[in-house]
């Protein structure tokens, strides 16, 4: 949060991993790193009109932490994608989103881990469908 959303090696790297038809994943604040990833085709950015997932406001709030991030994930993330940030219905509730035709793969919280390991298996193996988005 503090400084993979900004630093373009790490852009370059998740940006070089989409562009091979590689999987992008991130589960709980690791999502901050994608909010600001541009694509290599100049089309814009890999998180615009996509869903995503990642640590919560709410979760954040609960952990007391609020004040000590330089940015809430929530919010970043639903500016980043167009308002199509996905959030569990209760905090802590597991939440996987799956977008980019399976290559783009993100858990909301600790809670989400294995949701997400699942669905890079699938993505991986061919064998990702609907309801594997959770």
């Amino acid at each position: 949060m503090f400084d993979l959303a900004t630093d373009e090696t790490s852009h370059k790297l998740i940006n070089e991993f989409y562009t091979a038809n590689k999987i992008v994943s991130a589960v709980c604040h690791g999502p901050a790193a994608l909010t600001h990833v541009k694509l290599s085709d100049g089309s814009g950015y890999l998180l615009d009109g996509q869903r995503v997932t990642g640590f919560s406001n709410v979760e954040e709030e609960q952990v007391g932490l609020t004040t000590a991030v330089p940015f809430l994930l929530e919010d970043a993330l639903n500016q980043a994608s167009g308002g199509h940030y996905e959030k569990a219905e209760e905090p802590w509730g597991a939440k996987v989103v799956v977008a980019r035709g399976g290559r783009l793969i993100t858990g909301e919280n600790p809670a989400s881990a294995m949701g997400v390991g699942k669905a890079i298996y699938d993505a991986i193996f061919g064998e990702l469908t609907s309801k594997d988005e959770i």
